[in-house]
Parts: C-alpha cells; structure tokens; sequence
C-alpha cells in the first residue's frame, strides 16, 4: 500500500501532514471518460468489534445501471478509529476490492467525504489520488462546513462552504429525507460532482452505486 500511504511513518501526526501532501496533488476538474461507460461504488462496514474491515465494490453499466461484478473483501483492520483519518483505516480494504472488479471503472462513487474535509483529503479524494480514478464522495453527514437552506425538491442542491471556500454540494437526492453532501474527490469539477450523482439515483437515497455498495458492506437486503 506503499502508494496510498507515500512516506507515512505510522503516527497519527504523520497521517495529517501527508493528507495535506495528497491534497495537494486532487485535481478538480473534470477528468473522466465522455460517455461514462461504467461506473462503481464503494463501501466499508466493520465487523468483530471493529477487528475486521469489510470493503464492498460493485461495477454498473453506466447506461442501464446493470450490475456487472459484486466483490467483497474482509481484511484485519490496520489502526483504530481517528476523526478525520478515515481513509488510513478503510482505504487498505476499499483497494484489495477495487483489485477484484473485471476492469477499471470510468467514475467511482465512495461512501464518505472528497474535498469536504478538514484537509480536503477525504476517503473518496485519497481513493482518487491512490488509484488515480475520478472518485466522487457521497457522505450521509456533514463533517465540516455550513450550507443554506435546502429545497425540498428532489435534486435541489446548495453550495457546502468552509469560510468563503465551496468544498462540496448538499443534494437533495430524494424529498422528505436529509441530503446527502456531495464533494469531489478527483478528477471531477465541482460543477459536476452533484448532477453527476443525480444522475444515477433512482427512488431511493443514495445513488445505486454507493447504495449497493452499501447493502454488500453492510449484510443488508435492502438500503435506504
């Protein structure tokens, strides 16, 4: 995992200054396939107290939203819970999964944050710089950042700022439910990070890749 973690001396100290490092290298502008041909979501659930890393991918024809390929991988977890450091825990796992899908995807959606974080270096952007892919986050909860009001129509969506700076989108993907915050992660503009989610949600919450992903990682017959 030597390029995930370039350099990295295994303290939590070390872990902060080189998410600043990575941050330095996420482009944010648009760099993935027209038109998408496949895209994937990725997931991770925790099992055995926290022991053990569960990562889900699954690979979908962008086109019909068809599941092409399901992979899960269990893994020991590697350090414990660190606000802000979720990536040096899950990320081990989320590779090993991404190693298992037939091909590359054109565009990955990642349950967690992209530039909306504290460093701009969330799960989906570290994925993104790691593997190189355009990498969107799809996150359930605000982690920093402040946001007007948002529209109860579905798709509505209002820019996420930390100060004067935009880091991401809250979307409405689905009325009557708490939005979702949408950054990206790499390779994909901020123009584009929430329509780009739109456009695979179907009725529910999430979009079908991070809500498979979810379901696989997760051990549940259905997600919300």
């Amino acid at each position: 995992m030597s390029d995930a973690f370039p350099g990295w001396d295994g303290t939590i100290a070390g872990a902060r200054v080189l998410q600043e490092e990575l941050a330095q290298r996420v482009l944010l502008r648009d760099g993935y396939t027209k038109p998408l041909r496949t895209i994937a979501g990725f997931d991770v659930g925790f099992e055995d107290e926290g022991k053990t890393t569960r990562a889900a991918a699954v690979l979908l024809d962008a086109t019909t939203l068809q599941l092409l390929s399901a992979q899960f991988v269990r893994v020991a977890t590697s350090m414990p819970y660190v606000p802000g450091l979720l990536s040096f825990r899950e990320l081990p796992a989320l590779l090993r999964a991404l190693e298992l899908l037939p091909q590359e995807p054109d565009l990955v959606f990642v349950d967690g944050h992209g530039i909306a974080h504290p460093r701009r270096l969330g799960i989906a952007a570290h994925f993104g710089v790691a593997t190189g892919l355009p990498s969107i986050g799809v996150a359930k909860k605000v982690l920093i950042g402040e946001s007007a009001a948002l529209h109860q129509i579905r798709g509505a969506y209002t820019p996420l700022r930390d100060g004067r700076e935009q880091i991401g989108w809250m979307l409405r993907s689905k009325p009557n439910c708490l939005p979702l915050v949408v950054s990206p992660g790499h390779r994909v503009a901020m123009a584009s990070a929430a329509d780009l989610v739109m456009r695979f949600v179907t009725t529910y919450r999430l979009p079908e890749p991070t809500r498979l992903a979810d379901r696989l990682a997760s051990h549940r017959d259905e997600a919300h």
